[in-house]
């Protein structure tokens, strides 16, 4: 007799149990973003045709396709205008003008991000050369490169495109 009711309870025990689990999945149930933008743990998650309709086509190019503007092109290169410069395509805080500096290189240097946690490095491996790439944290962008020839106090110089950035100026 045991024999036969073990395995009626161990199936109303998991009968129950997923009952339990498909009630509280529906309570606790958020329907998923509207629109284009999503947001996965602080990440904007969208197509590529997506962003190609709303960036411009140099930014989408730069950001996108891991392009580069020309030297001595992009709108920031030589930009002296106190503010915050944030990510172009989604608008997350990368760096400040305090820590912006005349590289020489005919691209906005800095020589720290804003917050550590705003950007990402990677290993490009492209044009037969190894370089550490940076991207926006929050949405992927390419934003230039980083390299270990910067000013004091970090000794680092964050090469960043005009085209991935949008400044806010202070007030």
């Amino acid at each position: 007799m045991l024999k036969s009711v073990l395995p009626i309870a161990v199936i109303a025990a998991l009968t129950a149990s997923c009952a339990l689990a498909s009630a509280d999945t529906a309570a606790n149930k958020t329907s998923p973003p509207q629109g284009a933008k999503a947001m996965t743990e602080s990440k904007v998650v969208k197509t590529d045709e997506e962003w190609q309709k709303e960036l411009p086509p140099e930014t989408y190019q730069v950001t996108r396709k891991k392009g580069t503007e020309r030297a001595f092109s992009g709108k920031y290169w030589d930009c002296h205008t106190p503010g915050v410069y944030r990510c172009a395509c989604c608008g997350a805080e990368l760096f400040d003008s305090d820590t912006k500096f005349n590289s020489g290189t005919g691209w906005p240097s800095f020589y720290q991000p804003a917050k550590k946690e705003s950007v990402e490095t990677d290993t490009d491996s492209t044009f037969g050369m190894s370089r550490t790439e940076v991207v926006c944290k929050h949405c992927g962008a390419h934003l230039g490169h980083v390299f270990d020839d910067g000013p004091k106090p970090t000794g680092l110089r964050y090469c960043i495109n005009s085209a991935a950035l949008k400044l806010e100026e202070k007030k």
